[in-house]
């Protein structure tokens, strides 16, 4: 999953020796089980579907950050173990990142505990895939200020893979892109993408999301992460280096003897995050810079999400000019969408439409937006998708496919976004309603009487509609009531029974059948004889009155 553009080891005709004295300082201290457990192993084949393959790794083999830890650990003999709580050291992770980290753990912990998931482990590969998130530039909800891309994967220098998005998460409709601060490639994202922060959403640019779906793409297979063997199976499934793996094994160990938490924004990172041309950039608004070299240990280094990846020759990033205002999505605005409410089961009948607006405040075409349903529904679009991605067209606007309440009632959101842009979603509140009868009848005549102590003979069978046409899986209300002008349950006479026998007058989860008929339970008579009243009412104020006799037989 690597993701952002790899880096030398070390800088200076040191290289080679600094970084081995690292790895090996590192691995000598290290605990039972910590030595690699092999120098060219390779990830896990694929079994029933539960474990990603060699050839399938989560980031696509993109270029990945090689920068080793400093040689002297938190807990070296000599130096303080009295951590900070604050501070720029590079064993501070920043605040949102280290929590995102820690809830991957315990939401593995609680799911795939033989699994043993480190949460160390994960701080290690999002330090060396993209630097701690940008060394903790995210909002409050752990997403990303603006999207964090690998190289585009077209052959050149790195793998080759074709778009599987359709430019959903990487802005490109022609290659894939690893995306988000663990870098998954769109494919691996589409299997392995989780919520982790509970938003309704599966974004890779989340790290509470990012962090979780690590966690679990590393957990595949039945590994058993305390053993060194599956750990480092699981490292090289994710990105297929042994390079790879020795970085990610360094920072692990690092990380391992002491880390603090660091306000987000404030981490350490790489350089050329910070200066130069940001590897990144929104998609769509200008070329892709080359990216720096990056060591070649192995001949055909690779990394989660398929494909193998041959190392670029240096080369210097080229300056870009900024883009056009015209050419520059400065907003994403509703284009005049009503009000969104269908009855369940049908369909809304008002479309939701968002327009796009360059710098210039006109008419943006060819971006690319996402819509989302969210919350506590089973409302989908056409064709059963909870997310949708289209593409404005020379009006800047774009519509989404018809949306199709389904039988949850209430409200619940749908989100527009412009596709791996960092500008605020355009919401919208969409409200299921009840099915509703505006009239509600018996479907025959008879005379309902019973002997006192015994049961109905014939059942009450009612028919609703609406509008005159069948009124199918409405809500009706069925209710034993007293005589005069405020009726209210009666307390003898007729009655029904639960599921555990008990006498009850009234019923309430009771609907009308695909034919917009009922049949009540049976209905019981008590000891006291007289004439009652049984009241059906339905969700939209239909109502009937249904007259029960209970008489002694004749001499």
């Amino acid at each position: 999953m690597a993701a952002q553009f790899g880096r030398r080891l070390r800088r200076g005709a040191t290289t080679t020796a600094v970084a081995a004295v690292a790895v090996a300082a590192l691995s000598a201290s290290q605990g039972p089980g910590a030595v690699l457990a092999s120098d060219g192993g390779g990830g896990d084949q694929r079994t029933a579907g539960s474990a990603p393959s060699d050839d399938s790794v989560a980031t696509g083999n993109s270029p990945y950050y090689t920068d080793l830890p400093p040689l002297v650990t938190p807990n070296k003999p000599g130096t303080s173990t009295n951590l900070p709580i604050t501070g720029t050291a590079e064993s501070g992770i920043p605040a949102s990142v280290l929590a995102a980290y820690k809830k991957a753990q315990q939401s593995i912990a609680s799911s795939d505990a033989a699994c043993r998931l480190p949460w160390q482990l994960l701080a290690a590969i999002g330090k060396v895939e993209s630097g701690q998130a940008r060394g903790g530039r995210v909002d409050a909800n752990g997403t990303t200020f603006s999207p964090i891309l690998g190289p585009v994967l077209n052959g050149q220098g790195f793998a080759m893979i074709k778009d599987t998005d359709n430019g959903a998460y990487d802005g490109d409709s022609t290659h894939d892109r690893a995306v988000g601060p663990m870098q998954f490639i769109p494919s691996t994202w589409a299997t392995w993408g989780q919520d982790g922060n509970d938003d309704g959403r599966k974004d890779p640019n989340n790290i509470y999301d990012a962090a979780l779906a690590a966690g679990h793409y590393l957990c595949a297979g039945s590994r058993d992460l305390s053993l060194a063997a599956d750990l480092d199976r699981a490292v090289l499934s994710y990105n297929h280096s042994n390079e790879y793996l020795r970085t990610v094994r360094s920072w692990f160990d690092y990380y391992k003897r002491g880390t603090h938490e660091v306000p987000d924004g404030t981490g350490v990172v790489p350089p050329s995050l910070d200066g130069g041309t940001d590897p990144s950039p929104d998609p769509g608004t200008s070329p892709s810079p080359t990216p720096p070299a990056k060591p070649k240990p192995d001949p055909k280094p690779s990394k989660p999400g398929g494909g193998s990846s041959s190392d670029p020759k240096p080369s210097t990033p080229p300056s870009t000019p900024p883009p056009k205002p015209s050419q520059t999505l400065a907003d994403l605005e509703n284009a005049g969408t009503g009000a969104l409410t269908a009855t369940a089961g049908d369909a809304f009948a008002e479309r939701i439409k968002v327009r796009a607006e360059n710098s210039l405040g006109r008419p943006l075409a060819k971006v690319s937006v996402t819509f989302t349903i969210a919350g506590d529904t089973d409302a989908r679009f056409e064709g059963g998708k909870s997310a949708v991605t289209l593409t404005t067209g020379s009006d800047g606007t774009v519509t989404a496919p018809v949306l199709r309440a389904g039988e949850t009632t209430g409200e619940f959101t749908v989100r527009a976004i412009a596709t791996g842009r960092s500008l605020p979603a355009v919401a919208y509140t969409a409200t299921v309603t009840a099915r509703q009868a505006d009239a509600i009848a018996r479907t025959d005549d008879k005379a309902l009487t019973a002997a006192p102590g015994a049961e109905f003979a014939d059942a009450v069978e009612v028919k609703a509609t609406y509008k005159g046409a069948i009124a199918s899986g409405v809500a009706v209300t069925a209710t034993m009531i007293t005589d005069g002008d405020t009726p209210a349950e009666n307390d003898k006479g007729p009655y029904f029974k639960d599921a555990d026998g008990n006498t009850v007058r009234t019923l309430t989860d009771l609907k009308t059948d695909a034919d917009g008929t009922l049949r009540l339970p049976k209905i019981y008579a008590d000891d006291t004889a007289g004439t009652y009243k049984l009241r059906l009412t339905t969700e939209g104020g239909a109502t009937v009155v249904i007259e029960l006799t209970v008489e002694a037989p004749a001499a």
